[in-house]
């Protein structure tokens, strides 16, 4: 899976992640993953996706006001199609910073 590198899930406190069904078909399949227990609830310091990416998303998708859903659906994958993977790269480097400030803030928000 994924050229044969080493992936762990990271699992955040989203319904679906924390669903015993979902907990039970991971470990079922032995994928590598962070329970729903040992990850601090309520964390988007933590997700890239939410500290970094959607940022993006919304500058891109916002820069106009859309007069329907399908409009705002069309202007969101353009903006994730347009996403350069340095963005990623950098939010997740930044992740190893981020979690030592959350464990300095036993777990608290620390932005």
């Amino acid at each position: 899976m994924f050229n044969n590198r080493h992936w762990v899930f990271q699992q955040d406190s989203a319904p679906a992640h924390r669903a015993k069904s979902t907990q039970d078909w991971l470990a079922a399949r032995e994928i590598d993953f962070i329970r729903h227990e040992d990850w601090p609830s309520s964390s988007p310091d933590l997700s890239p996706l939410d500290y970094k990416i959607w940022q993006h998303m919304e500058e891109k998708a916002y820069l106009k006001p859309h007069p329907n859903l399908e409009s705002l659906k069309t202007s969101l994958i353009k903006a994730a199609a347009d996403i350069d993977m340095h963005l990623v790269r950098a939010a997740i480097d930044d992740w190893p910073r981020r979690l030592k400030a959350c464990i300095q803030n036993h777990g608290g928000h620390f932005e």
